[in-house]
């Protein structure tokens, strides 16, 4: 089951961090996140929806660090997908409707829409912030 966040819900942002510590640059990649925490909710990503809100996330956390793979069979959308290792990004890719796939090391995946993770480069840090995160 996703866990949900909305404007009832606790508030879940995803934030991209980039520069070194002393001197990051912040920016917002989406305030409406949703977290597939169920094998169902994960194997299910956003197959058989029509679109996505331009500032919508789904996280993906994982027990450890594995290959993670992601296909788009049934997603009749471009989307951006971003992978992490903790909280460090290892792979992006842009994911074409219906027939892209990617692969990265990562204990968490985020897919956004395309355009969402343009700015985002291996190495930066991209953090699922309050709420249940």
């Amino acid at each position: 089951m996703y866990l949900c966040i909305g404007a009832n819900g606790p508030s879940v942002r995803l934030v991209h961090r980039r520069g070194p510590p002393d001197d990051r640059t912040e920016r917002l990649l989406a305030s409406d996140v949703d977290v597939a925490r169920s094998r169902l909710a994960q194997a299910r990503g956003l197959m058989f929806r029509r679109s996505i809100p331009e500032e919508y996330a789904l996280v993906f956390p994982f027990d450890g660090v594995e290959t993670r793979t992601l296909h788009m069979l049934f997603v009749p959308f471009a989307i951006d997908a971003i992978w992490l290792v903790d909280d460090e990004v290892t792979a992006t890719a842009r994911l074409s409707p219906f027939v892209g796939i990617g692969r990265g090391d990562a204990d968490t995946v985020v897919e956004l829409p395309a355009g969402g993770a343009d700015a985002v480069g291996i190495g930066d840090a991209v953090v699922v912030s309050g709420g249940e995160a």
